[in-house]
């Protein structure tokens, strides 16, 4: 099975279908899958920009509006995550996933589901300590505050996602998990992005709430986005007993989705012929999703799950074969996910601008009738009973304070909170857009050979994904862009390793359109996004 695997897609949905319509017509066919690892900006509306956090000079709307209407149709199923900049409201309806338009589906909060056999995980959002032991208290119309702490992951959903047994083929954060920069080409990376260098020998560079379910979890396959660069590491687990073989992960961050740029990647995933051809819920899972049902809050208060200590009566939510059959029979033994997609806000209109559009605390009926299936509990119900009864959500400021700030957080007490730099901006790095200068890693050592213990030496394992710049035309191409191919462990052209290698698509010489020219020095700017939000004014400059 094809898979394609895109990094922070910002809206540009357009762009990169046509970048894998592009790859399809280059390489040998096409891609069954798309995977997106955060930063979606899954935005219907000008009410879901003012819910984006991040300065309103930035906030357009992209193409997903199109995606969203009808007008447009997915051309390959699309599943993803969110990051730290995200249409939050339009988000927050699906916490336990969902399709956001037709042929793209959102996998909420945390979850796994399956296709063709293969299973998929993930958990959204970023890693803040301050706000990781809160419940999900957070609403629509969000403050200035709620806007940022709504994308921070919470301790219950790393819970959830621990108390998986099954092995796990593929799964997405959106930030690094910590300590995985240490079984890749580090050294390449603080090249190409020397401002890690603090956090990367701190070890504090990444989230440790991923780290630990990456420990856990140990899955085939880890993809994440959010720190704007291509990097690739292979990590042997420890084995708890002797006689089991140590499993490996292939880790993978891609970059942002603009020319000139690594943010895409094909690979080739092994999968069962016979499982069916759709989107499918993991029965695993789901039991888990029921089991926990309890520990709900939505409340701003810290608290911790419930472990092994003496001070719980359970501590065990990991599922049963009986609990799994339990819930089989509650789903009439019919595991696929229904194609129950439908229109919950007003669609942009061009032509009809509602810059007032009013902010609602929506209910969907995708999760109304998921949780009516399954036995479980609305958090959005939930959320607006205690609204009502003890105004939780805080004042009702809808986006006054928001508009008016840039979208970096209060710096956490915990030397813990570094999801990004803290050193600069947990949230929002500051990135010199060198839009043609990133360096591609080329290695020349032996791929197969993992990094058991972390080690400036860690093998370079990024040959084993080779470099996709094959751009659309709406996207610039420039002959600087064409790479040579990878070499394989036998030192021969377009090698590939093992089942999971990166379709080298860039034998195809890409030439310089008509009338392009050689991009002017660019000037440094504050904001790692800027770039995708707007053009950088002269007052922008750093």
């Amino acid at each position: 099975m094809r898979v394609a695997v895109a990094g922070c897609c910002h809206g540009e949905l357009d762009k990169i279908y046509e970048t894998l319509a592009l790859a399809e017509r280059r390489g040998p066919g096409p891609v069954d899958l798309l995977l997106c690892c955060g930063d979606f900006q899954a935005v219907r509306n000008e009410a879901d920009l003012r819910c984006m956090a991040v300065p309103p000079k930035y906030r357009h709307m992209q193409t997903f509006y199109r995606y969203y209407s009808g007008e447009k149709k997915a051309p390959v199923l699309t599943l993803f995550i969110g990051g730290n900049h995200e249409a939050s409201n339009h988000l927050q309806e699906l916490p336990y996933g969902g399709w956001v338009a037709p042929n793209i589906y959102y996998l909420g909060l945390a979850g796994v589901v399956k296709y063709r056999g293969v299973r998929i995980g993930g958990i959204s959002g970023i890693f803040k300590s301050h706000d990781y032991r809160k419940g999900h208290f957070e609403c629509p119309p969000y403050n200035s505050s709620t806007v940022r702490s709504i994308y921070h992951v919470r301790n219950i959903e790393v819970y959830k996602l621990k108390q998986l047994r099954q092995p796990i083929d593929i799964f997405l954060s959106h930030d690094w998990p910590r300590s995985i920069y240490h079984y890749g080409n580090k050294k390449q990376l603080l090249k190409t992005k020397s401002f890690f260098r603090q956090e990367v020998e701190n070890n504090t560079l990444g989230s440790p709430a991923a780290s630990e379910l990456l420990e856990h979890l140990k899955p085939t396959y880890w993809f994440s986005a959010h720190l704007h660069v291509k990097f690739a590491a292979l990590m042997q687990h420890q084995e708890k007993d002797k006689g089991q073989t140590a499993k490996t992960t292939r880790f993978l961050a891609l970059d942002k989705c603009l020319p000139h740029r690594d943010f895409l990647q094909i690979l080739e995933i092994e999968h069962d012929p016979s499982a069916p051809d759709c989107l499918e819920y993991d029965i695993e899972w789901l039991t888990i999703l029921r089991a926990t049902n309890d520990l709900i809050n939505v409340t701003e208060h810290l608290w911790n799950m419930p472990e092994n200590n003496g001070l719980h009566a359970r501590w065990d939510y990991s599922a049963t074969e009986e609990a799994m059959k339990e819930v089989l029979e509650k789903l009439n033994h019919d595991l696929k996910v229904p194609c129950n997609f439908s229109v919950t806000a007003a669609c942009y209109d061009p032509s009809k601008p509602q810059t007032q559009m009013q902010l609602i605390h929506r209910i969907n009926p995708q999760t109304t009738e998921f949780c009516a299936q399954l036995g479980i509990t609305d958090i959005n119900i939930r959320l607006q009973k205690s609204k009502a009864e003890h105004h939780l959500c805080g004042e009702d400021e809808e986006q006054d304070d928001v508009e008016s700030n840039d979208s970096g957080e209060d710096r956490s007490e915990y030397n813990t909170d570094t999801s990004a730099l803290s050193s600069i901006n947990p949230d929002e790095i500051m990135l010199d857009e060198e839009e043609g200068e990133d360096s591609i890693v080329s290695a020349h050592s032996d791929m197969n050979t993992p990094s058991i213990e972390p080690s400036d030496q860690a093998s370079d394992f990024s040959a084993s994904f080779s470099d996709v710049r094959i751009l659309p035309g709406s996207m610039i191409v420039s002959s600087d862009d064409t790479v040579d191919s990878t070499t394989d462990r036998e030192g021969k052209p377009g090698g590939t390793v093992e089942s999971g290698n990166g379709e080298d698509l860039s034998k195809v010489p890409l030439k310089r359109l008509s009338g392009e020219h050689e991009p002017e020095q660019r000037k440094k700017i504050k904001r790692r996004n800027q770039a995708i939000y707007a053009a950088v004014d002269d007052d922008d400059a750093a």
